[in-house]
């Protein structure tokens, strides 16, 4: 268990402790488990920002290191009405590979800190265009194993950042975990960044 730790990141994702590793903070991994499912008539700002909180929530009530602060986030691409999580199989994440190409759509990311009864809650709204994308292209990428575990289907950081022509706003929140609002949340909880782990 990590000893110097000045809160509790609340995800197995580990684009999201690169990220915060990259600021340099310190803080112990302890992901939680929870049921992401869409709610009948949920707006997918209301969607994202309910699953970070749960996942704070949980987190803290889960967490081996008493008193400490929990950061939950939570990412998904937004396609017109539609909310692309995680592909289920190689049919949906072509089915979303085919939806997003050759237009531009939003990627919404939240992140909560939770202690007790405090809890503070940030969003993140980034606009990716794709240039055109060809069904063998998208059956492809489908056999490298990058998009199966990304919401939308893709990473911008990885294999898929070779289909984004064009980003407004947070590269970080593509990624995972909005940095500026993350640092806001930080700051609120007298947490600091910047520093020697």
């Amino acid at each position: 268990m990590q000893l110097q730790a000045d809160f509790v990141l609340a995800s197995a994702s580990p684009r999201r402790a690169d990220l915060l590793r990259q600021i340099g903070c310190r803080f112990h991994v302890a992901p939680v488990d929870l049921d992401e499912s869409i709610l009948p008539g949920e707006l997918a700002a209301e969607y994202v920002q309910r699953i970070a909180l749960q996942k704070a929530r949980a987190g803290w009530f889960a967490s081996p290191l008493s008193n400490v602060p929990v950061l939950g986030a939570d990412t998904t691409v937004v396609a017109g009405p539609d909310i692309f999580g995680k592909p289920a199989d190689r049919e949906q994440a072509l089915s979303m590979l085919h939806r997003l190409s050759g237009t531009t759509h939003r990627v919404l990311s939240a992140v909560a800190m939770v202690a007790g009864e405090r809890q503070l809650l940030r969003c993140a709204e980034t606009q990716v265009t794709f240039r055109p994308l060809s069904v063998a292209e998208c059956e492809r990428y489908w056999q490298t194993g990058e998009p199966a575990d990304k919401a939308g289907g893709y990473a911008i950081q990885g294999l898929g950042g070779v289909f984004v022509t064009g980003i407004q706003g947070s590269y970080s929140s593509v990624v995972g975990l909005p940095l500026a609002e993350t640092c806001q949340l930080l700051q609120a909880f007298d947490i600091a960044w910047w520093r020697e782990t």
